[in-house]
């Protein structure tokens, strides 16, 4: 094959892998917030993979985007999350407390609190979002505490991390 048609195929390649191939992810983003005594957590799904998982688990139609019910869609979205993802801090279970959501992109942030968080010393997850939708997501974990932050990655079936201070 000629130099000039390897250039011509590439991008097309690159494409059908994407059309083809797509990858499944999440990002989790814990950030302790020293001045206010909390954790902040935001959660970034593909909005296209929460509603189909959400369609499933309720046996409704759903639109995250234009909701018809935005109340019930908050109920919904909040209680998948907070079934999928379970924090433990400083060696207790937390409860997240559910702030909302905004549409970015193709994307869903959903937003998250928990208080009384005057130090982290240690956290605990054990997350399975999106592991009854494809058997080959990934949830990446971003935290931050001050200056420092640490990532990690869940690969299914995998559930469970652990971050030390």
């Amino acid at each position: 094959m000629t130099s000039m048609v390897k250039i011509a195929i590439q991008p097309l390649v690159a494409i059908w892998m994407l059309l083809f191939h797509p990858f499944y992810v999440s990002v989790i983003e814990i950030q302790h917030n020293e001045s206010a005594a909390t954790a902040e957590i935001s959660v970034r799904i593909f909005t296209e993979d929460l509603e189909q998982t959400l369609r499933k688990q309720t046996n409704t139609p759903i639109d995250l985007v234009y909701p018809k019910n935005k109340t019930l869609v908050d109920k919904q979205v909040s209680a998948y999350i907070r079934q999928k993802l379970h924090l433990t801090i400083n060696g207790k279970p937390c409860e997240l407390q559910y702030i909302g959501y905004e549409i970015q992109n193709e994307s869903i942030w959903c937003y998250f609190e928990i208080p009384n968080i005057t130090q982290l010393k240690t956290l605990e997850a054990d997350c399975n979002l999106l592991y009854e939708f494809v058997n080959v997501q990934t949830n990446i974990f971003h935290v931050k505490k001050g200056k420092l932050e640490t990532s990690k990655k869940l690969d299914y079936p995998a559930s469970h991390l652990n971050f030390t201070w």
